[in-house]
Parts: structure tokens; C-alpha cells; sequence
């Protein structure tokens, strides 16, 4: 293979590879929150605040994520990719749906937490977390198989793909 050639393959898988980068973060933070949530933190030099606070930017960074998804990339893509389209891929919509479902919900219980420290509970938050921990993880999976290179390129040519996302990539 060529330079070149590695450089456009490299061009073609970054949208995989750093959906991947994002979304391994988010699951790291996941399970820690999830690991830490029997009261561990304490071990770890976290008071329940920083603990909460931790949980709290997940849920904010998450629903940032996914807004921008939402509203500004998958949008472009749904154009041509059925993958992120609201009229023929319902398992996508609802996903989505079900995360900021689980979303809503660990936030209401952190600013329960937050507001009555001694209310909180760490099988209560497990729970929550279990709730939508199988749907968030095989979405974020599902993102970044969608949009590796082999799959782009039957719907787009890769002019076309960096000048729709030139803020992105």
C-alpha cells in the first residue's frame, strides 16, 4: 500500500476511531461509577460529593454526546445510511430514547443523593445503573461499527464526508 493510500484509509476510519476514543471513555467512566457505587470511593479519597459530582458529569458529558449526535451528525448521515435514519432504523431511536431514559433517572437519584447524603444507597444506584448500562454500551458499539470505513464507503465519497463534517474530523 502506498503513503497516500494510508493516509486515505487513515482519513476514512477517523470518524470509527474517534467515536471509539469517546465512547471507551465513556464506558471507563461508566464502570467506575458502577465499581466505586458500594461506597469504595471513600478508599479511593472520594467523599460521597466528589463521587456524585463524578456521576453527575458522566450524565452531563453523555447527554452532551449524544445531543450533538442527535441534532447535528447523524442527521447529515441519515441522508444516506439507513444505520441513523428515525424513519428505518427504529432499534437506533430507541436506544437513544432508553439512554436518556437512564440518563434522566441517575440524575434525579444523584440530586436526591446530593440534596439527602444520607439517603444514599448503593444498591439504588447499582440498580439504575444496571438499567440501562446493556443498552448504552451495545449502542456506543453499534455507532462505532456504523461508521467504520467499510461501511462509509458505500454511501459517501470521502471529499463529500470530510466537507459535511470538516468541524468534526
Amino acid at each position: 500500500m502506498t503513503d497516500s493510500q494510508n493516509i486515505e484509509e487513515r482519513q476514512w476510519g477517523r470518524f470509527s476511531k474517534d467515536m471509539a476514543g469517546a465512547h471507551a471513555y465513556f464506558k471507563q467512566e461508566f464502570n467506575a461509577i458502577y465499581e466505586l457505587a458500594d461506597g469504595s470511593f471513600a478508599k479511593r479519597g472520594l467523599s460521597l460529593s466528589l463521587y456524585l459530582q463524578t456521576a453527575q458529569r458522566l450524565t452531563s458529558h453523555l447527554t452532551m454526546h449524544h445531543t450533538i449526535e442527535e441534532r447535528q451528525i447523524f442527521p447529515i448521515l441519515a441522508q444516506r445510511m439507513p444505520e441513523f435514519s428515525t424513519e428505518t432504523n427504529d432499534a437506533h431511536i430507541d436506544s437513544h430514547k432508553a439512554i436518556h431514559e437512564g440518563l434522566e433517572e441517575m440524575t434525579t437519584l444523584v440530586n436526591k443523593f446530593k440534596k439527602e447524603p444520607s439517603t444514599y444507597s448503593p444498591d439504588q444506584m447499582r440498580t439504575c445503573l444496571d438499567g440501562f448500562r446493556a443498552v448504552l454500551f451495545d449502542h456506543l458499539d453499534a455507532e462505532v461499527h456504523d461508521l467504520r470505513a467499510e461501511n462509509l464507503k458505500k454511501y459517501w465519497k470521502l471529499e463529500e464526508l470530510k466537507e459535511e463534517f470538516k468541524d468534526y474530523l
